[in-house]
């Protein structure tokens, strides 16, 4: 058979067109011959018109959600609603629907398992780099950078910290057989990605508070730069699980992937931006605000796209492009653009917010869970103890050098809002273990994420009172 399978063209037109049929079922498919050569144009492929109808219901299955997510926020501000964050509402809401759909698809009245499922590549490329944009475009930038030490040293060594405890308690766990057993690899890859506080939930839940000005800052500082470092940190537990490498040089190259992933992410992102505040100062757009606008929009997007296609951090570039866009570019543009831009902006993050939370909650009813109640249990104890052990040590240490302290209250509140959400979430489907691993990361994960931002962000408010 296998010398069957590639057969030449020439051969292929002699034979019978039953032949070939008869091949085709019972051979693996041939290798096909008919391949562009690399630099000729190559035709569409087939079956696209399937793919697209698929798409167009997941699309509208987004946009009924959305609607509805609209007017649950409308009817809560209506009625002055404070008791349940927005983000907890829409993610009760997604769950509703979900278990509808569940339902439906036990009576057989339709199919919408395929609409539903939460797709990591959507939340990456299309739901994340609004809201990260949005937050850097309306930062309060003086507060940030006053606070970028303290910002640097949670986000950076505090998501270390917490990696570490949470990865090494459910290797030992695991060992000791009181959790459900993973590999050393797989236990610092889970600890990596849990530790993402996900600014997503964080903003979501602050916004809806008026909170310490500086609070708000450190926590949002250091969900946004920690995610960066969450995605590097399970990166480099899957590099430095190579064998050749020695644990110090792993460490090493952690350190390093790390440094160029922060600084030219960053990098990217201010290069961006000054690019366009140059572009808009010399040439003149204000009379076509629809151009300019549509240049704005190219600048938002572009860093984005190009760090995460050159494997650096996507978020990095877009929050200091987004940081710097509003210094400068938003200045050089006409009063038009300049609206039409914040509006957009927020209804964009808005809509991207409303979609990650009701895909959060759709997901409990989207698939088969494996659930390890002793790993669950046991995470979400060293999540809020890795929590504990990096707030508490580095706000001491930090308040050594800083004039405006961070008070016992505001530690407490720190400690508390370490949310995990949808980041931690996409990070876990993108694991590649054995299926079974993988099943039961996710699950854990989706749970975590779950408590985290239903009990914890439920109880900021009246925590905060």
């Amino acid at each position: 058979i296998p010398s069957v399978a590639p057969i030449s063209t020439t051969a292929k037109s002699n034979v019978s067109t039953t032949a070939t049929t008869t091949i085709s079922t019972t051979t693996p498919k041939p290798i096909n011959t008919t391949t562009a050569a690399p630099n000729e144009p190559v035709l569409p492929e087939k079956g696209s018109a399937e793919a697209e109808h698929n798409s167009s219901m997941a699309i509208f299955f987004v946009l009924c959600v959305l609607a509805l997510g609209i007017i649950l926020i409308h009817f809560m501000l209506m009625t002055n609603f404070s008791y349940l964050p927005e983000s907890v509402a829409i993610v009760f809401l997604g769950a509703l629907i979900g278990l509808v759909i569940n339902l439906m698809s036990d009576q057989n009245i339709g199919n919408w398992r395929k609409e539903e499922a939460f797709s990591p590549t959507a939340f990456f490329l299309v739901l994340l780099p609004p809201i990260i944009f949005e937050s850097g475009y309306n930062l309060h930038k003086g507060n940030f950078f006053q606070n970028i030490g303290s910002i640097l040293v949670f986000a950076i060594a505090g998501t270390t910290i917490s990696a570490l405890i949470i990865g090494g308690g459910i290797y030992l766990l695991g060992l000791a057989q009181v959790a459900y057993k993973l590999s050393f690899m797989e236990s610092f890859a889970f600890g990596s990605l849990i530790s993402a506080v996900d600014p997503v939930a964080t903003v979501a839940i602050f916004h809806a508070l008026d909170v310490d000005p500086v609070l708000n800052m450190l926590v949002f500082g250091e969900s946004i730069l920690n995610d960066a470092i969450a995605i590097v940190l399970t990166t480099s537990v899957f590099e430095s699980s190579n064998p050749k490498m020695s644990s110090s040089e792993a460490v090493l190259t952690g350190i390093n992937k790390f440094c160029l992933m922060f600084f030219a992410s960053a990098g990217i992102g201010v290069v961006f931006a000054l690019m366009s505040a140059l572009l808009l100062k010399h040439v003149d757009l204000r009379k076509n605000p629809s151009l300019e606008f549509g240049m704005m929009l190219v600048f938002t997007y572009a860093p984005y796209a190009l760090a995460e296609g050159i494997h650096l951090s996507g978020i990095m570039a877009i929050l200091f492009c987004g940081i710097v866009m509003s210094h400068y570019t938003h200045y050089n543009l006409s009063t038009v653009t300049q609206i039409t831009m914040q509006q957009t902006m927020r209804t964009l993050s808005f809509i991207a917010e409303t979609c990650v939370f009701a895909y959060l909650g759709l997901a409990i009813f989207s698939f088969r869970h494996r659930v390890e109640l002793a790993l669950v249990v046991w995470s979400l104890v060293l999540c809020l103890i890795g929590r504990a052990c990096n707030i508490f040590p580095l706000a001491l240490l930090v308040n050594r050098f800083r004039e405006h302290k961070i008070t016992k209250k505001m530690m407490f509140i720190m400690w508390f809002s370490g949310l995990r959400g949808a980041i931690s979430y996409a990070l876990s489907l993108h694991l590649e273990f054995s299926d079974e691993t993988r099943h039961v990361i996710i699950t854990t994960t989706l749970i975590i994420v779950l408590v985290t931002t239903l009990i914890f962000g439920g109880a900021t408010m009246p925590l905060m009172k």
